[in-house]
């Protein structure tokens, strides 16, 4: 189902349950459209995302870890000076629409206590998320600024009034019931009710509307069906759904469905993480990496076409000793060439006097026209170590560049500050003078064996520089797909059961650019046998002696050994 004003009801209803009356500790941000805020309540901590993404706007207690900005964003400095420390008074839904108010009672700079809400509005590209003082609803800050010009039913800058979107006048089905529905539907074709019920009540989305039409449809009371599926959105059974083509859905309950597999989950939150964690984790990479991708799209671009004009050169340089015979023809008979000719046939004694016909450059005469030759023939000559020298350093750019996109396809937004800190300190991206402070560089993934065995996985090339030349023991088995771009897997063991050994393997081809493929090869050896070549790229390695095993990747065993934190 989409986040529909039924399951935004079902949220408010865990929340209520989970963090009302918790105290907010930390407040970040990060990610432009998103907020965490660290709830504690009840000796636990919740970190609830509100998010105003175009397309991923939703709230939910999220275990999926985040990194947060060297640089705190403006909104969350705001932020912070209201509401950490302060108590979670409620959390109202605005009749049943994609409205949450959370209110909090903080002090302004006087020290008296007024009431403060944070109103998140869930609205696709309209999303926002408002900081309002609850007394005259005025708008102390938002996370996006809209100009007048861009929306001209109210205004959506700080200090103006807060006013909610315009009212859908539908009847709300949690205060005024489904009394009048199945009546009203069972006297329509049953292909309309899904919309007699859309026109009729607020908050259904598709989904939740099909739901309930198949619901009212089921032998015996239609209204006590209904009465009871509309109970089920605070008795709730979060269930994730997964079609015969892997599409996955999201529901509050465990509704009538067309699926081939139900999943449950213990909260709301674990079941948006298991959905989102795709979808939403590659939308923040594709944000934030945009830049990094056309900056290696153009590197890519520029070597290719190098490498061409230096294959182009090479294949002139073999066909330089020609050059050599049609400057020693020349200058073995100058009196055959006058200026104004274009070409001359002369008789080649390289090759039993066979007639060779030679171009000629008009405006010289035969000897210059040989000596033009003879300084093509040299050049040439001369360029061959060049341009073989070129050519590799041309090779190892390419393929330093396609490692950094499968770098970016597997990367979490955390790891694409790396990456970007990486083609900054190259000199591939001009640094940003304004920022002072030291970039850290982030940590690799953990995994845990299904026996135990502490696995890391590098996702760039500075954490696999780090992971696996400063701080892997020398005895520590290293992991790395063969001949592929891909990841540095390190097992923290001198002797791996087999059984890590493979689980290990198939991380790094997952980690990689064959994690589509089958029957990987992946080599792997003590980390102590790894050698850095002088002046290699970032995470670049040299070995010998090392073993090779075949697996195919397996995304539900990276989701299995994954640590959660």
């Amino acid at each position: 189902m989409p986040l529909d004003g039924l399951f935004t009801h079902a949220l408010v209803h865990e929340f209520n349950e989970l963090i009302v009356g918790g105290r907010i500790t930390k407040v970040h941000q990060p990610y432009p459209n998103e907020i965490v805020l660290v709830v504690r309540n009840n000796s636990v901590n919740y970190p609830l995302l509100l998010s105003a993404h175009p397309t991923y706007a939703r709230a939910q207690i999220t275990r999926i870890p985040y990194e947060n900005p060297q640089t705190a964003p403006n909104f969350v400095m705001f932020l912070r000076r209201y509401l950490e420390g302060a108590k979670l008074q409620k959390i109202v839904q605005i009749d049943n629409d994609r409205i949450i108010n959370f209110y909090v009672n903080a002090r302004n700079e006087l020290g008296d206590v007024q009431e403060i809400r944070l109103t998140l509005e869930m609205m696709g590209r309209h999303s926002n998320l408002f900081l309002v003082r609850e007394e005259d609803s005025r708008i102390l800050e938002l996370i996006k600024h809209v100009p007048a010009d861009q929306n001209r039913v109210r205004s959506l800058m700080p200090g103006a009034t807060y006013v909610l979107p315009p009212a859908q006048n539908l009847a709300n089905p949690f205060t005024e019931g489904l009394d009048v529905l199945a009546p009203m539907i069972l006297d329509t074709p049953f292909d309309d009710w899904a919309k007699t019920i859309q026109s009729t009540y607020q908050g259904f989305g598709r989904d939740s509307a099909v739901s309930l039409a198949r619901t009212i449809n089921q032998p015996g009371d239609h209204l006590a069906h209904a009465k009871n599926w509309l109970a089920r959105f605070n008795n709730l059974k979060p269930t994730l759904f997964t079609s015969d083509k892997g599409a996955l859905s999201y529901a509050a309950f465990d509704w009538l469905q067309d699926h081939t597999n139900a999943q449950h989950f213990q909260t709301l939150g674990d079941m948006l993480d298991a959905y989102y964690i795709g979808r939403a984790e590659r939308e923040r990479v594709n944000q934030q990496a945009g830049s990094l991708v056309r900056v290696v799209k153009n590197e890519l671009k520029k070597n290719t076409s190098k490498r061409k004009k230096l294959l182009a050169t090479l294949d002139d340089a073999e066909n330089a000793d020609d050059l050599k015979v049609m400057g020693d023809l020349l200058i073995t008979y100058p009196h055959l060439v006058q200026k104004g000719m274009t070409s001359v046939e002369i008789e080649n004694y390289y090759n039993n006097n066979a007639l060779l016909k030679i171009p000629l450059d008009p405006k010289l005469n035969g000897l210059k026209n040989a000596e033009r030759y003879f300084t093509k023939y040299r050049k040439l000559r001369t360029a061959v170590a060049y341009v073989n020298e070129q050519m590799a350093l041309t090779d190892a750019e390419i393929a330093y560049f396609n490692n950094i996109v499968a770098q970016l396809d597997v990367a979490s937004p955390k790891d694409v500050e790396d990456i970007r800190l990486e083609l900054t300190n190259g000199g591939y991206i001009r640094a940003n003078k304004k920022n002072k402070q030291k970039p850290k560089v982030s940590k690799p993934d953990q995994f845990q064996s299904t026996d135990g065995t502490h696995i890391e996985v590098g996702k760039n090339n500075l954490q696999n520089e780090r992971l696996s030349l400063k701080q892997a023991d020398r005895r520590d088995i290293w992991l790395h797909v063969q001949n592929i771009p891909g990841s540095h897997v390190i097992i923290h063991s001198p002797n791996p059961s087999d059984e890590t050994l493979v689980e290990a393997a198939k991380l790094a081809a997952y980690f990689s650019k064959a994690r589509d493929s089958a029957n990987v090869p992946v080599d792997y050896l003590p980390a102590g046998k790894l050698r850095k070549p002088n002046g290699s790229k970032p995470g670049f390695v040299i070995f010998e002696g090392q073993q090779t095993l075949f697996v195919t990747p397996d995304h539900q065993l990276v989701s299995q050994l994954k640590i959660k934190k």
